[in-house]
């Protein structure tokens, strides 16, 4: 695996903490519509703006609280071409959503320059279909030319980083990443699990890593594991090889549901925070290039304290 030739990102040496489950946070703890879970909507109103911005200053806070780092994530990730018609927009509107998407972030991160601690705004992007269910798998070479359109418009607004969050297919990982490339911006890519372990499309995570690594010559920064809880994927990393290395965050679910229980659930599952942050410290302890930690569905910045305060307590 040839070693990312741009300069390596501030997470890689130091504890960053990111948010938590945006989406269902918003829909379940604040009554506000999603429709098809895309956050990107909440960008088209002065109203719908100030709800993500208040969503993300707990986080902040904390950060500024713990000493960590803080990873900003665009509210993109259901914001590629495809979702353009679903959600009432043309292309050039949501191309413009995606690019203030961006622009949001920015003023968070003014906001809380007082705080010394580096923010990064990092443009994210999400699967082409359902996150849960890869559907009809596309070639690397199809997938490549989809992604490339959003994540060139997602670096016009000047981001840190690009992400992808919630993976669930090789084919698509690869071409995602070759997208990312052409950007040359620094890339992270966070791959979904099963409740065994393995990718939707059936794909043991490490032959997925090791997959994505060999087509694009190592390009992501580092992967990550997200919607899915800690019990699902915890022992998988006991392997010892060189593709765990290369996982370097979490954003694990609150619930240990399996993705097609929490697709049919009416009532938001916030599972355990004090729970989860052990089983985060467990994972650190036993993986200390683990450096960046979030949550995903059914989580909030409840579960993201409790993490940060047992994490913190095993940080170097």
């Amino acid at each position: 695996m040839r070693p990312h030739s741009l300069a390596p990102l501030p997470q890689i040496d130091r504890l960053f903490l990111t948010d938590a489950g945006l989406e269902t946070d918003l829909i379940f703890n604040h009554g506000i519509d999603l429709p098809f879970f895309a956050s990107i909507a909440l960008i088209r109103t002065d109203s719908g703006q100030r709800a993500l911005k208040d969503y993300f200053r707990p986080y902040l806070e904390l950060a500024t609280r713990y000493g960590t780092g803080f990873v900003l994530e665009s509210a993109s990730w259901r914001a590629s071409p495809d979702w353009a018609e679903p959600l009432g927009l043309t292309q050039a509107e949501l191309d413009a959503l995606n690019v203030a998407s961006v622009g949001l972030l920015h003023e968070l991160r003014d906001e809380f320059a007082h705080s010394g601690s580096p923010i990064l705004v990092s443009g994210c992007m999400g699967p082409r279909g359902d996150g849960y269910d890869p559907g009809r798998i596309m070639s690397s070479a199809e997938a490549e030319d989809y992604h490339s359109h959003q994540a060139a418009i997602l670096v016009s607004a000047g981001p840190d980083m690009l992400s992808v969050l919630t993976m669930n297919n090789v084919n698509e990982a690869i071409g995602i990443t070759r997208a990312a490339a052409t950007t040359a911006l620094p890339f992270v890519l966070s791959f979904t699990v099963e409740t065994d372990g393995r990718l939707p499309a059936g794909d043991p995570l490490g032959a997925a890593i090791d997959a994505v690594d060999a087509a694009t010559g190592g390009y992501p920064t580092y992967y990550m594991i997200n919607c899915a809880h800690p019990s699902h994927f915890a022992t998988t990393l006991d392997e010892d090889a060189d593709w765990v290395r290369r996982i370097q965050g979490i954003r694990a679910n609150a619930s240990r549901c399996s993705h097609a229980e929490l697709d049919a659930m009416t009532e938001l599952d916030a599972g355990d925070p004090a729970d989860l942050a052990l089983r985060y410290r467990a994972l650190r302890a036993r993986h200390p290039q683990i450096q960046v930690l979030g949550g995903c569905c059914g989580t909030d910045h409840r579960h993201i304290e409790a993490i940060a305060r047992e994490c913190l307590a095993v940080s170097t």
